[in-house]
Order: structure tokens, then sequence, then C-alpha cells
């Protein structure tokens, strides 16, 4: 497909299961003028949403610290001097009461996050009960472990797990800029396996990581190219770290960012775009921005694994404000 008949589906909400988006494509759809890619963007998104609903997750760290990868945005690298401390793997107990409670706030989704480079044999009855107990509250269950084999997808499944999260981060072309120690095709492959099993995919990226333009829309093209787009694209705005390798990092320009919602939007016209990491240092008319651009999922709480985010009170009175109101499970 030319670069004009795929801008002019892609606009237009036609674009087919078949069709491979084209790096061509992705930008000139990211390079039109900013109103016209918010138009198109929330046209395509009331086609697929209810435009004033936001889906609301939790996310707990069931295991922080000591990370054995050297991902240079992160805190919980054993690589970097974040001072940050390493916890044994949760009691089962403790998390679902954990979620309990965020379901007794309005969450929908709750999501487990450990610091590992994949999920060692002694920890699966563990993780399994984990999602078991979260499920039988009645609530959507995500993890994000690592790396993971395809019989380990199969377990968690069998458990109720219903989505899994393993972000590429970046484009293939700037990974090895930030993580050495796992491959970018290792992060496809724990995608395929997850794929594979049934479980829905999470997967997103971060932004503002020293890339350049090419690659955010490079990373977006490698997700929408996908067997199947994901189900959660999460766009996060790195919080830089003290202690970590990009701790200095110039922050993306706010403008750029929403550009980067809305293109993922647009590309992904049935996935849960989810305002991710970095809401702390972003204004509320640029969260807004965002929101008319096609976020339609936050994290809730007063934290993200190690580092800040938003507190409920303060979401709330946003949602006030914009005339937004949470998601209901069954229209997730």
């Amino acid at each position: 497909m030319n670069v004009e008949l795929q801008l002019n589906a892609a606009l237009g909400s036609t674009r087919g299961a078949s069709s491979q988006w084209s790096r061509e494509a992705a930008q000139a759809v990211h390079d039109l003028p900013f109103n016209d890619l918010l138009f198109r963007a929330q046209t395509i998104h009331r086609e697929n949403f209810d435009p004033n609903r936001v889906q609301l997750s939790r996310l707990l760290s069931i295991k922080t610290g000591g990370c054995p990868e050297d991902c240079g945005y992160c805190s919980q690298s054993s690589h970097h001097q974040s001072g940050l401390k390493a916890s044994k793997l949760m009691e089962v107990q403790r998390v679902i009461a954990e979620a309990r409670k965020a379901r007794d706030a309005g969450a929908t989704r709750y999501c487990m996050g450990a610091a590992w480079r994949s999920p060692k044999e002694r920890d699966m009855d563990a993780v399994v009960a984990m999602v078991e107990g979260v499920k039988a509250l009645g609530m959507e269950t995500c993890m994000t472990l690592g790396m993971l084999d395809l019989g380990q997808a199969l377990r968690l499944k069998q458990a109720g797990l219903d989505y899994y999260n393993h972000n590429i981060d970046t484009s293939e072309r700037y990974y090895s800029e930030v993580i050495s120690t796992r491959t970018f095709a290792d992060r496809l492959d724990t995608l395929a396996n997850v794929r594979d099993s049934g479980i829905k995919v999470c997967c997103g990226g971060i932004v503002g990581m020293g890339e350049e333009k090419a690659d955010r829309i490079d990373m977006l093209v490698t997700l929408a190219n996908l067997p199947e787009p994901p189900d959660s694209v999460p766009i996060n705005m790195l919080i830089p770290i003290e202690g970590t390798p990009l701790g200095e990092a110039e922050p993306i320009e706010p403008i750029e960012f929403v550009r980067t919602i809305a293109l993922a939007r647009i590309m992904m016209p049935k996935s849960h775009v989810r305002l991710s990491a970095g809401r702390t240092a972003m204004s509320d008319e640029m969260q807004a921005l965002c929101f008319f651009a096609g976020a339609n999922s936050i994290f809730v709480g007063d934290t993200l694994l190690t580092a800040e985010n938003p507190g409920e009170d303060k979401d709330s009175a946003l949602f006030r404000r914009l005339g937004i109101k949470p998601m209901e499970r069954d229209a997730q």
C-alpha cells in the first residue's frame, strides 16, 4: 500500500487487518498540522470508545529492586546507584488486601510488577496465587515480571491472568543505547509467548530518553505491525532518576508528547492508550490535550512502582473539571 493510500485509510479509520504500517505513512500522520492531527485522533477515538471515559488501573510493586538488567532509565537496576534497596517478593495475602483497597477506590484493573529478568520457578506458585486472588475480587489482572517462556505464560493464563505488560521501550535502532542486558528480539519473543498463550498484550514504551522523533515513530510502527496490536499501549514520559544513566536526560517537548499519543491512537484505533509514567510533570492542560488526542487509561495512586504519581484527589479534581468519568469494567 503506498503512502497516500495508507494515510487516507488511517485517517478514515479503515485500516484493514492485513495492512502494515510503513514508516513513511506513520510520519505523514505524525507531521500533520497539530489541529488536524488531534481532530483525526479524536474522530477515530470516538468511533471506538466513549470519549469521556478513562480506564483506571492500579500498579503495585510486588518485588522491588535488585534487578540484574541495566535499563538506563530504571531505579530498580542493580547496576545503578539510585539508593533503592532490594526487597523480597510480597506475601500473597498482602497483595490481595492491597488489590481489594484499589477495587474499593474505583480501580478495575490491578497490575503487579516484579523487578526480575524473568520469574524463577520457585516464585511461580506465589505469583499464580496472586493472580487467582485478585481475579476472585472481580478485577482484571495484569502482571509484568520480565521475560516469559511459553510454559510460564500458559500457567499464568490458566490462573486467570488477563494482561501481561512487557514494553519494547523504544525503537529497535535506539534500543541498545538504553539497554545492553537483553535484546530487542528478546522483548518480541516474550510478546509472542504471551500472545500464543491467549493472554492479552500490554506493550508500549518510554519517550524522552534522548531518542529522535524517528525512534518514537518506529516504536509505534513496531507495535501496530505486531500480529495483533497490543490491547493496551502505555506511553511513558521518562521520569529522570538520580543515579541512573538517564538521570540528566532532557525532557520531551510537551506538544511532541501529545503528537505521540495522537499517533498511537490513530495507528491502533481499538487499543487502550495509557497515559502512564510522568504525569506528575504534566500540567492539567497537557493531560487534557492527551485525553483529547486519544489517551483513555491512567494509573491511579500515589506511586508507580518506585516513582511518584498524582494522588487520587488530584486526578478526581481534574476529571471533574473535564467531565471525565471512570470507565466501567464491561466497557474495557
